[in-house]
């Protein structure tokens, strides 16, 4: 074999290391990176961290309803303080600090509750309130739109529970679909 002969094989095994290496560190990186932090509905404690703890003022930690098992119910746990004056929408009567959750009638006696996502600051007064006296419909997520994924979440250091967690990018919420709890990742 000759000086060029061996020269040649020595650049082809040194480049195709090279290229290895750096097709397996990408697709090391791409898996790393194809995560987002959630909550798991049936782990979360309602703590009230996320409204505190969260990078972004308001926290992108909200509240959603999950409609298909929520009750429609006149005396719902999640709207209304323990010890309302009155079934209304009164101020004095509703148990969110900031109005993020509105009623609006049906017909008698059921009510739909909607949650302004925009007013929610994921204090989880609601979720606690509806998971105690109620069916457990409202629950906290992350919402991907307004979330930075912080490499070492601010929140998911301060969780007592441990409920956030890492999830695949393509199934980002983790859904509450039946009344019994059971958590289900869908996209």
């Amino acid at each position: 074999m000759s000086r060029r002969e061996l020269f040649r094989k020595t650049v082809r095994i040194a480049t195709g290391a090279v290229l290895g290496t750096c097709a397996g560190f990408a697709i090391f990186r791409s898996r790393s990176e194809a995560t987002v932090w959630q909550i798991d509905p049936n782990t979360c404690v309602q703590c009230g961290n996320c409204a505190k703890t969260c990078v972004l003022e308001p926290s992108a930690v909200k509240c959603v309803h999950a409609y298909a098992i929520c009750g429609y119910c006149d005396l719902c746990s999640g709207y209304l303080r323990p010890n309302a004056l009155a079934l209304d929408t009164g101020a004095e009567n509703r148990l969110c600090p900031t109005g993020a959750i509105k009623r609006t009638y049906i017909e008698d006696p059921y009510f739909e509750y909607t949650i302004d996502e925009d007013l929610c600051i994921a204090c989880g007064r609601c979720v606690e309130a509806c998971n105690a006296f109620g069916n457990g419909s409202l629950y906290l997520q992350v919402r991907h739109d307004r979330c930075l994924n912080c490499n070492e979440c601010s929140i998911a250091r301060q969780c007592p529970s441990g409920a956030f967690r890492r999830v695949p990018a393509d199934t980002p919420y983790i859904l509450k679909d039946d009344i019994n709890g059971i958590a289900e990742l869908k996209p």
